[in-house]
C-alpha cells in the first residue's frame, strides 16, 4: 500500500506552470525599467544642478584647455548645438569657416543680444596661448556675423553663420571662442582650427 501512495503521490503533483514563469520575466522586466528610469532621473537631478549651461560631450571638453577641433560640435545640457567646419581655402588667400547653432532648447536664443557680448569670438593662435609673431588672423567680417547672429532663433530651428578669415601666413593656428547667451551662466566652447 505504500507504494500506490507513492506513485499516486507521485502522479498528482503539480507541473512547473508557464503562468509562473511569465510573471518571473514580467517581475523582472519591471525591476530593470524601474532601475533604468531611477538612473535617468538621478542624471537629470544632477544635470539640474550644475546647470544647463554646462558642455556635455564625450572626447575632448572643449575647454580652455581642451579644445574642440574643425568640424566638431560643442553640446550644451540645455539642447544647444555648436558645430565649427573644417576652414576652406579661398583663392584671394582668405578661409571660410561656418558656425552653426542648433536650436534643441525649449524657448527662442538671443544669440546677438546686446546685453551678451561675445557670442562668437576669433582669437589668434593656439587656444589658451599667447600667439607667436607671423600667427596673426584678421576677421573680415565680424559685422556680417553680428548682423547674421542679431535675430532670435526660434526653438528647434538652426542657424548657420559664415565667418572669414586671412591669417599672416600660411598655417596660423586660429581659435574661436563661442559663448552662446545664456540668462544665468554658458560655458565657453574652444574650437581650435589651422588655416593652411
Amino acid at each position: 500500500m505504500d507504494t500506490e501512495e507513492a506513485i499516486t503521490a507521485a502522479e498528482t503533483s503539480p507541473a512547473a506552470s508557464p503562468r509562473g514563469f511569465y510573471g518571473c520575466v514580467i517581475a523582472l522586466i519591471v525591476l530593470f525599467t524601474l532601475i533604468a528610469l531611477g538612473a535617468h532621473a538621478v542624471t537629470e537631478f544632477e544635470k539640474g544642478l550644475d546647470g544647463d549651461g554646462q558642455l556635455e560631450q564625450p572626447g575632448l571638453s572643449g575647454s580652455i584647455s581642451q579644445p574642440l577641433g574643425p568640424g566638431t560640435t560643442a553640446r550644451y545640457e540645455d539642447g544647444l548645438w555648436v558645430t565649427v567646419s573644417r576652414p576652406e581655402r579661398h583663392d584671394d588667400g582668405t578661409y571660410g569657416v561656418t558656425v552653426t547653432f542648433k536650436n534643441g532648447t525649449d524657448d527662442e536664443l538671443r544669440l546677438g543680444d546686446e546685453g551678451f557680448s561675445g557670442a562668437l569670438d576669433v582669437e589668434p593662435g593656439e587656444s589658451g596661448e599667447d600667439y607667436a609673431p607671423g600667427d596673426d588672423v584678421s576677421w573680415l567680417n565680424w559685422d556680417e556675423v553680428a548682423s547674421a547672429l542679431a535675430p532670435p532663433l526660434p526653438e528647434g530651428e538652426e542657424r548657420t553663420v559664415p565667418v572669414r578669415l586671412k591669417p599672416e601666413r600660411k598655417g596660423a593656428p586660429v581659435t574661436l571662442e563661442i559663448t552662446p547667451p545664456h540668462p544665468g551662466y554658458r560655458e565657453t566652447a574652444y574650437f581650435q582650427l589651422t588655416l593652411g
